[in-house]
C-alpha cells in the first residue's frame, strides 16, 4: 500500500490553476526585503551580519517564481540555507542568517501546492536535508527538533489542504458540466428528432399525393413549414442556453396539459390522449419530464412503428405517483429495441433522475408500450 502511495505521488501531475503573478507578490517581496534589511541592521548578535543580510534580501525575490517553478525555488531557497548550515559547521559559529529568513517556508507551501508529485518528492527530500544540517549548530534538544519538523510540516499541510479543496471543487465542476452536457445532449435530441420525424412523415405523406390530391399536398407542405418553424425556434433557445454570457428568455417549458396540442399536431391518424380531471400541482421538472417522454415515446412510433394508425397516450395520478402510459397499434420493427437509440437512454435518465422506474418493450397484443411511473412529489 506505502508503494502504491508513493507511486501514485511520484505520477501526480502539477496543478492545473497556478494563478499568473500579481502586484500582491511584489509586495510580499518588497515586504521581506525590507525586513531583512532592517534585521540585519539593528540586531547586533548575527553571525557574519553583513553577509548575512545580502544572502537574506537578495534571496527573496525567488518568492516570485514559488508557483511557476516551485523546484527550483525550493532548491535555490533551502540550498542557500544549506550553505549557511554548512559554514556554521565548519566556521564554529552559530547559525548564520537571519530570522526574517523564515520567509523560505512559504517556497515549501508552494511546493506542494503547485508541484507536481516529483518535484513535491525531491524538494522536501532537499528541505529535510537542509533542515537537518541547519538545526544542527543550535540544536539544544529534542522540543527544538520537534518543533521545526512540525513548523516544516504545517507548511506542506496547508499546501496539500489548499490542493486537495481546489482539486475536489474542480472535480465537482466538471462533473457539474458533464451532467449540463448530457442534459442538454438530451433535450436537443427530444427536440430535434421529434419535429424532424414529422417533417420526414409529412414529406413521405405530401410525396405520395402529390399526384392525386395536390391540395393535401399542400397541406402537409404547410405542416412541414410549421414543424420547420418550431423547430428552429426551439435550437435558437438551445443555442443561448450553449452561448457563454449569451442574455436568453426562456418561455415555461411545455407540460402534461400541452399533451392535447402535441397530439394534434402529430402527423399519425389518430392520437387519443387521456389526462386526470383533476391533475394537481406537480412539481416543474416532473411535469416537464412526462410531456418530453411522452414526446419521445410519439417520435420513436413514428420513425419505428411501421403502419401505426393509432397512438394512445394515458396519465393517471394517484397514491403519490403519476403513470404514463404510450401505446401504439403499429407493427414491431425487427431493429427496434429497449437497448437501442439515443431516445429510450434518454428516457431511461429522466426518470431515474427523479426516482421513477421506465419499462418500453413490445406489448403482448401488438405494437409498442412506453410504461413510466414517476413521483407525483420530488424530494428536495
Amino acid at each position: 500500500m506505502i508503494t502504491n502511495a508513493v507511486r501514485s505521488l511520484w505520477t501526480e501531475p502539477r496543478a492545473t490553476d497556478a494563478p499568473e503573478r500579481v502586484s500582491r507578490d511584489w509586495v510580499l517581496v518588497g515586504v521581506v526585503m525590507v525586513a531583512a534589511l532592517l534585521e540585519g541592521v539593528l540586531r547586533d548578535d548575527v553571525a557574519w551580519r553583513p553577509f548575512a543580510t545580502v544572502v537574506a534580501v537578495g534571496l527573496a525575490p525567488v518568492l516570485l517564481w514559488r508557483r511557476t517553478h516551485p523546484l527550483v525555488c525550493v532548491l535555490v531557497g533551502f540550498g542557500t540555507a544549506l550553505a549557511l548550515g554548512l559554514a556554521s559547521l565548519l566556521g564554529g559559529v552559530p547559525n548564520v542568517g537571519l530570522d526574517t529568513m523564515i520567509y523560505v517556508l512559504v517556497l515549501v507551501y508552494a511546493l506542494v501546492r503547485w508541484g507536481s508529485g516529483r518535484e513535491i518528492v525531491i524538494g522536501l527530500a532537499v528541505v529535510a536535508v537542509a533542515a537537518g544540517i541547519g538545526m544542527v549548530p543550535d540544536y539544544v534538544g529534542p522540543a527544538e527538533l520537534y518543533g521545526g519538523v512540525a513548523v516544516l510540516a504545517a507548511a506542506g499541510a496547508c499546501g496539500a489542504a489548499l490542493r486537495y479543496r481546489a482539486e475536489s471543487r474542480r472535480r465537482a465542476s466538471d462533473q457539474i458540466r458533464g451532467q449540463e452536457r448530457v442534459g442538454l445532449a438530451r433535450e436537443l435530441h427530444d427536440i430535434v428528432a421529434h419535429h424532424v420525424s414529422a417533417i420526414a412523415v409529412q414529406a413521405q405523406a405530401g410525396r405520395a399525393m402529390a399526384g392525386q390530391r395536390p391540395e393535401a399536398a399542400l397541406e402537409a407542405l404547410a405542416v412541414i413549414e410549421g414543424e420547420a418553424s418550431r423547430t428552429l425556434a426551439e435550437m435558437r433557445a438551445m443555442v443561448r442556453v450553449l452561448r457563454d454570457g449569451a442574455p436568453a428568455s426562456f418561455g415555461p417549458q411545455p407540460g402534461v396539459v400541452d399533451l392535447v396540442s402535441l397530439a394534434r399536431r402529430a402527423p399519425v391518424p389518430v392520437v387519443d390522449v387521456e389526462l386526470p380531471d383533476d391533475l394537481g400541482d406537480l412539481p416543474p421538472q416532473v411535469d416537464a419530464a412526462v410531456y418530453r417522454l411522452a414526446q419521445e415515446a410519439l417520435t420513436n412510433a413514428l420513425r419505428h412503428a411501421r403502419g401505426a394508425s393509432r397512438v394512445e397516450i394515458r396519465v393517471v395520478e394517484g397514491e403519490g405517483r403519476l403513470r404514463l402510459r404510450v401505446t401504439d397499434d403499429g407493427q414491431i420493427d425487427p431493429a427496434r429495441s429497449v437497448n437501442h437509440g439515443f431516445g429510450l437512454l434518454g428516457m431511461t435518465e429522466r426518470v431515474q433522475m427523479l426516482g421513477g422506474t421506465l419499462r418500453a418493450g413490445p406489448a403482448p397484443e401488438g405494437g409498442w408500450t412506453v410504461d413510466a411511473d414517476l413521483p407525483a412529489k420530488v424530494r428536495r
